[in-house]
């Protein structure tokens, strides 16, 4: 997709939402997450994540996870609704990426039983 502002400026985004069937989402899988796809795309970290969890605030159904990367060349965002097993993620690089090898990173580990994707 051409990118019409700031044309200059490199970046790939990529979001990657779906239901996932495996166990039990915390923060080591989330750790665990962020390690799989990183090395599959071979992305650069530079911190460890952050993970947030609201702790029983804010409504039932929206809770979960919250989490971050950083990457040398951006970041990738995760959210976990762990009552819906619903996951979303937004890849956000300043360097291109196999897009099709992140979705399948992502499907892989997640085993998830629907998916949507969009770049922009």
């Amino acid at each position: 997709m051409p990118v019409t502002f700031a044309p200059d400026v490199l970046r790939q985004r990529l979001l990657i939402e779906g239901h996932y069937r495996i166990g039990k989402v915390d923060e080591a899988k989330i750790r665990e997450f962020f390690t799989h796809i990183t090395t599959k795309l071979g992305l650069r970290v530079y911190g460890d994540p952050i993970i947030f969890s609201p702790g029983g605030q804010g409504k039932e159904d929206n809770q979960g996870y919250d989490a971050f990367i950083p990457l040398i060349d951006s970041g990738i965002c995760l959210y976990v609704w762990t009552g819906k097993k619903f996951v979303s993620s937004i890849i956000y690089t300043c360097k291109n990426f196999d897009e099709k090898a992140a979705i399948q990173a992502f499907r892989d580990f997640f085993d998830l039983a629907d998916f949507d994707t969009k770049s922009f």
